[in-house]
């Protein structure tokens, strides 16, 4: 069985088929968030402690941290910020983190000073991209998240985009890497824009699980981008991708209704053993009376923007901040 061992300090956790779902926090990205970009730049890190403790509280696995403040000079700015981003959320917390840039020396730089076994976020099939991500990931004896796009961009074509993935499997190979430490993201594209992206996820999600024998992510709240009551959409999309093969996902745990879906579907996927986890979280859980919170939440003005920027942007994929 494929297991992606990702460790903090003091605490390892396993990314398989046959554990529970890995949440990885999302919040850390100022990417879409102007409020957070200017804090990080002027050394507030008031919201990144804050999101950080917010986010293991609700119950993430793991935390992904992104420094991209600005498009100007990154190479300049974004190792040294990354780095002290890295060194107080770790000092925060005892889960693992996923280093999350496109920028390779800010990665490099995360990575001297990341304790235990990060994650790092990431790499495409391009081929600079390769060159450039690939030994530092055997060099450091980390996993990667493997995006399944290259020179050419997204294809709509999902087996374009398992060849994507497979090149960058066999790529990793020949460095050293092992397929257990590549997680495939097939990118997660709009339903919105197109009504066809769900049913592409999931006949991805089945062959790189069957064929490439390899855990796999994504940017959750892409599928619901530019539709209203996201939350709904997203909280639909996690037991299906879960019930596919997916193994893990960037996504926000502060969001009541997402989380339990991913504990629902821990549960029915048997990877809460006797509904343990299930319990100790609801055992004390009151429903809304009157459906009000059903209500609410149907009345109050759509969030705008999307998830995390990084990959998004990265990709191409066309996501705002939620």
């Amino acid at each position: 069985m494929t297991r992606t061992i990702v460790a903090s300090a003091t605490r390892e956790i396993v990314i398989g088929f046959d554990q529970p779902f890995c949440v990885i926090g999302e919040r850390i990205n100022p990417t879409g968030r102007k409020k957070l970009a200017a804090e990080m730049q002027a050394g507030n890190f008031e919201t990144v402690i804050k999101d950080a403790l917010e986010q293991v509280a609700a119950g993430a696995t793991m935390l992904d941290i992104n420094a991209g403040v600005t498009s100007v000079n990154p190479n300049e700015t974004e190792p040294g910020l990354l780095v002290q981003t890295l060194e107080i959320v770790q000092g925060l917390v005892d889960i693992p983190l996923a280093i999350d840039s496109s920028v390779t020396a800010a990665i490099e730089a995360g990575l001297k000073v990341a304790k235990g076994r990060p994650l790092v976020n990431s790499v495409t099939g391009e081929e600079e991209k390769l060159e450039a991500i690939l030994p530092l990931v055997k060099k450091y004896d980390v996993p990667v998240v493997a995006i399944s796009n290259d020179e050419t961009g997204i294809s709509m074509d999902p087996d374009v985009r398992f060849a994507v993935a497979k090149k960058i499997v066999e790529r990793a190979m020949d460095h050293g890497i092992k397929p257990h430490d590549i997680v495939v993201d097939p990118l997660v594209m709009p339903i919105g824009a197109l009504g066809d992206a769900g049913r592409q996820v999931f006949q991805l999600l089945y062959r790189l699980r069957n064929e490439l024998k390899v855990n796999t992510t994504c940017g959750l709240s892409n599928i619901s981008f530019g539709l209203p009551h996201r939350h709904g959409i997203n909280a639909g999309f996690i037991p299906m991708v879960i019930g596919a093969g997916m193994t893990s996902a960037i996504m926000n745990p502060c969001r009541p209704q997402e989380m339990e879906a991913v504990r629902a579907a821990n549960v029915l996927n048997g990877t809460d053993p006797n509904c343990t986890n299930w319990i100790m979280t609801y055992r004390d859980h009151k429903p809304a009376e009157g459906g009000a919170a059903a209500g609410a939440s149907a009345a109050a003005p759509a969030p705008a923007g999307g998830r995390r920027g990084g990959r998004a942007a990265r990709a191409g994929a066309g996501a705002a901040r939620e």
